[in-house]
């Protein structure tokens, strides 16, 4: 039975920060992202051991930096700061002591037995996904990467002990389904019974209640000291080396394990030792942005490296931290001919607008031939920005002389070549226009940033020509003449698409995507509508940035309409505000979802093509996918093998990386697919293509949106909150799949399949839900004329 219809027009009336339609939900559960954290019990005695596994996992493996989890019952707080250290990431979790007086074996003060009894409250977290456990005796010598991608079970390394198979101590990889209280409730039931053994060799309670029953892992991610007795070389292979036994490396070691205990000793070094050694590290390790930041910025701070504030600054820029990366590098002293550092230090100053200063660095960094093209694209965005044309276009040629292949010169080229500058700009009278705010897209750029400029001028007439619309490209600095030039129209539109998001060129006169300061917003005198924008932070982003908050709040107080694309985005922003702001945050779908109702002339498909458009995104592609590429990929194969045995599937790309898709299937799993060039096409020719198809899986929003539009079903691939927002908004939360579900192959082509076998009445669902939506636009619509009517 289909479910009713949400009332969407009550929620765009009444949604309140705390009863909305959309709660204020944490990221991960709307992504299905997995939390992934690795824990250790620590007490004094051992912590020597665990200070060097935390060196060896950051050395060995400088890409993973998961929460650390240091289960622990009398760390000093000086033990605590050394931990911390070494780590960004460690959570700090007492265990209670008392709770297994009842069923305690043995000296509760011995270590070993202490450590069996306190490692079962891992089983007691219930803020991750997977928990890895590490032992403060083992040393980490290689890749970890295979047991973060493990997904179903409990994982070890087993041991043949007392003529049976039983986990060996140490290392367990659990996921959710164990960190339950069921199953607390079954080792309690266990260790209150006393049916287990309990000794130095095994985890007795946890083997008394699996009984045999988990996944066997390699021996090489738990090589335990023993099998190297006789000074025998540690395997190339081995991954965690574990240092059973009484005697530890750190207490002088035992006779006969010599060329073991050297590879512990590798990683027993000074905290000033570890930092430089880890920002020795070559720049091709992929080195995790936080491990980066918490350890280099120490090391930048102690010696004054150019080279480590350089990468450190080059990691806080990718995840949109400029100012972090301006104070880094502030730091130190560039030489003249130090290109590389003046590049990274002028991406950071123009990405906070200090534009002169940012212009210096990078002129300096063109001198260098291996940085020219770089540097000149840059300079050519600094001058585009500030409506220099000309001179952009010089910076770009000069970057396309040095390197014909760069693409960011070429763009800026393109956008600066006569002609193609934004059209018409005067060719209306003013008092008859209203001013448009939006990311003016380039024809070979995203597809869906293209079409949204005209869906929302078309929400408010047929006319999207410059006889209505005078356009301001959100990019550009919002200078005195640009104002002067907005002051004359009727009003200024701001919208659409996700323009609430840090790191797309980023300034920092707002610390969103219009490059306004409040000087000049606070002197805009006609009607501000903010129609249909979007809260696009990606599971794992953040806005940090005050300047930010700041501009948020005097853009809603200046804005005589402030609506937003889904509830979720109203949630987020609301949380930004002062109370006495909020209710202006309202709800306007975007336009591209009701386009059959505001497309000229629009008309349903009386047939569509066979065919199902599978679309995959890829930009920040480690906030989309984290650990679980592999398996996205493996699932789809999957469901496409399924799904194509009914229709025909094409890949659809909105951006040039979308065809990674197509590329990744064939190497990996060998399905060829068609690529459709979305990112090539006109409106229209978009329009056109998902109108004709019977089914859109996709992972970008409008790849979801438009189609939906149109009157095409869709499943969404959700890599983004925004995704999970739509899909909740319109009542279908069904109609998407997480990238990270297990289960991703099957339940993608069950659903999909269902489409197919059912299409009629989807599509009949689909204009339903459509109808409410284009309700709201309607309301909003009429309310929207009278303000600007004034």
């Amino acid at each position: 039975m289909t479910a009713p219809l949400p009332d969407l027009t009550e929620q765009a009336r009444h949604t309140s920060p705390r009863a909305g339609a959309v709660p204020d939900t944490a990221a991960h559960a709307l992504t299905g992202r997995r939390r992934i954290a690795f824990a250790a019990y620590v007490d004094e005695n051992y912590l020597p051991g665990f200070l060097t596994l935390l060196r060896s996992l950051a050395l060995t493996n400088p890409g993973l930096c998961e929460d650390f989890v240091v289960l622990y019952d009398d760390l000093r707080p000086s033990s605590v700061a050394r931990i911390r250290a070494l780590h960004p990431r460690i959570v700090l979790r007492p265990v209670d002591a008392g709770h297994y007086d009842s069923y305690a074996k043995g000296d509760q003060h011995n270590y070993l037995v202490r450590k069996a009894y306190f490692i079962l409250d891992v089983f007691r977290i219930r803020d991750y996904d997977t928990v890895i456990t590490l032992d403060t005796d083992m040393v980490v010598l290689g890749d970890l990467g295979e047991l973060l991608r493990l997904r179903e079970g409990l994982a070890a390394v087993p041991q043949f002990f007392h003529g049976r198979h039983k986990l060996n101590s140490g290392l367990l990889v659990i996921q959710r389904e164990y960190l339950t209280d069921a199953f607390c409730a079954r080792l309690d039931e266990t260790g209150r019974t006393g049916a287990y053994e309990l000794d130095k060799h095994d985890q007795g309670i946890l083997n008394a209640v699996l009984d045999g029953e988990f996944t066997r892992l390699d021996a090489r991610y738990n090589f335990v000291k023993r099998r190297l007795s006789g000074d025998l070389e540690v395997p190339e292979d081995v991954a965690i080396l574990h240092f059973t036994g009484r005697h530890k490396p750190w207490q002088g070691g035992e006779a006969g394990y010599a060329r073991a205990e050297e590879r512990w000793h590798e990683y027993e070094m000074t905290d000033d030792e570890f930092r430089a050694a880890f920002a020795a590290l070559p720049a091709g390790a992929g080195v995790h942005h936080d491990l980066l930041v918490h350890l280099g910025t120490a090391h930048v701070a102690r010696t004054g490296d150019p080279e480590t504030a350089r990468r450190v600054a080059s990691a806080h820029i990718a995840a949109g931290e400029y100012q972090e990366a301006v104070d880094v590098l502030g730091r130190v002293r560039l030489t003249v001919d130090d290109s590389a550092g003046h590049e990274v230090l002028g991406h950071a100053l123009m990405s906070v607008s200090r534009y002169d200063e940012a212009r210096t660095h990078l002129l300096l960094a063109a001198a260098d031939p291996g940085r020219a093209a770089v540097a000149c694209a840059r300079l050519a965005q600094i001058a585009w920005v500030h409506g220099r044309d000309d001179e952009a276009r010089r910076h770009a040629n000069t970057g396309l002389s040095v390197d014909p292949t760069h693409r960011p010169s070429r763009i800026w080229a393109e956008r600066t070549r006569p002609g193609a500058a934004l059209p018409g700009q005067q060719q209306g009278a003013p008092e008859d226009q209203l001013a448009h705010v939006a990311f003016y897209m380039e024809r070979q750029g995203n597809a869906g940033d293209k079409l949204l400029p005209e869906s929302v001028r078309q929400a408010f007439g047929a006319d999207t020509t410059s006889r209505r619309w005078h356009p301001v490209h959100a990019h550009r600095l919002f200078d005195r003449a640009a104002l002067e030039r907005v002051n004359a129209r009727r009003g200024l539109v701001i919208g659409g698409g996700g323009l609430f998001i840090p790191d797309t060129m980023p300034n920092g006169a707002s610390g969103w995507q219009w490059n306004v300061s409040d000087e000049a917003l606070r002197a805009i005198d006609v009607p501000i509508v903010v129609y249909a924008v979007g809260f696009n932070a990606f599971d794992g982003q953040s806005y940090r940035a005050r300047r930010f908050a700041e501009s948020l709040r005097l853009l809603v107080e200046r804005s005589a309409f402030f609506g937003l694309r889904n509830h979720g985005s109203i949630e987020k922003v609301r949380a930004m505000l002062p109370a006495a702001l909020r209710d202006k945050v309202r709800f306007q779908p975007c336009p591209t979802t009701v386009a059959r109702h505001i497309v000229p002339g629009w008309s349903d498909p009386v047939r569509r093509q066979d065919t199902v458009l599978l679309n995959a995104a890829y930009d920040r592609a480690g906030l989309r996918f984290g650990h679980d590429y592999g398996h996205f990929l493996a699932e789809t194969a999957k469901a496409v093998r399924a799904i194509g045995e009914r229709a025909e599937v094409r890949c659809v790309a909105h951006a040039l990386e979308d065809e990674r898709i197509a590329f990744d299937l064939r190497r990996e799993h060998g399905i060829s697919l068609p690529v459709i060039p979305m990112y090539d096409y006109d409106n229209d020719r978009i329009r056109e293509t998902y109108a004709d198809t019977r089914l859109v899986v996709g992972m970008r929003g409008h790849a979801g949106m438009i189609p939906f539009g149109l009157g095409t079903p869709i499943v969404s691939l959700i890599s983004h909150p925004k995704m999970a927002y739509f899909l909740r908004d319109i009542g279908r939360p069904e109609w998407g799949v997480s990238v990270h579900d297990r289960d991703l192959g099957a339940v993608l082509t069950e659903r999909a399949l269902g489409i197919l076998d059912d299409h009629e009445a989807t599509v009949a669902d689909v204009h339903a839900r459509q109808a409410e939506l284009w309700e709201v636009t309607r309301e909003n619509a009429a309310e929207i004329k009278a303000l600007l009517d004034r």
